[in-house]
């Protein structure tokens, strides 16, 4: 049985396109990258998203809640052999994911807006004191 709590993700589930915009480390802040994202179950308890822009790899998320400590996780993963944990939120259409680390912090925030998720990634190099935008992605459904 789906817990509760990770039902509420059923809408994300499927197959979406993906374009990265507004991004420091582009040649230009008008450059567009396109991608692909898929959500998909894993065994009713979790949820496995897979991202990837341009020719590279996919990054890998595991979504998962944590019924004792009342909140959502997330393990990343990506070819670059980066492994990062984020506390992850979801309030009505506003989803966040924010990792407080020592090298750095960085947090996502979109909006779920059906067939539509407007998000942003940030980092802070001061302990969330001031944060840089990284770059915005928007997904939009395929299946």
């Amino acid at each position: 049985m789906k817990n509760a709590a990770i039902a509420r993700l059923e809408e994300l589930i499927g197959s979406w396109d993906l374009v990265m915009t507004n991004s420091w480390f582009l040649d230009s802040l008008d450059e567009r990258v396109d991608g692909s994202a898929t959500f998909e179950w894993l065994d009713e308890s979790f949820i496995v998203f897979r991202w990837g822009l341009g020719d590279e790899a996919p990054a890998v998320q595991v979504i998962g809640y944590s019924d004792a400590q009342a909140r959502y996780q997330v393990f990343y993963h990506d070819d670059r052999g980066v492994a990062r944990i984020f506390d992850m939120e979801l309030d009505g259409n506003h989803w966040t994911l924010l990792r407080e680390d020592t090298d750095f912090h960085q947090r996502f925030t979109a909006e779920n807006l059906g067939d539509r998720i407007e998000a942003a990634w940030d980092a802070s190099e001061d302990n969330g004191v001031t944060w840089r935008k990284d770059f915005d992605l928007i997904f939009t459904r395929k299946t």
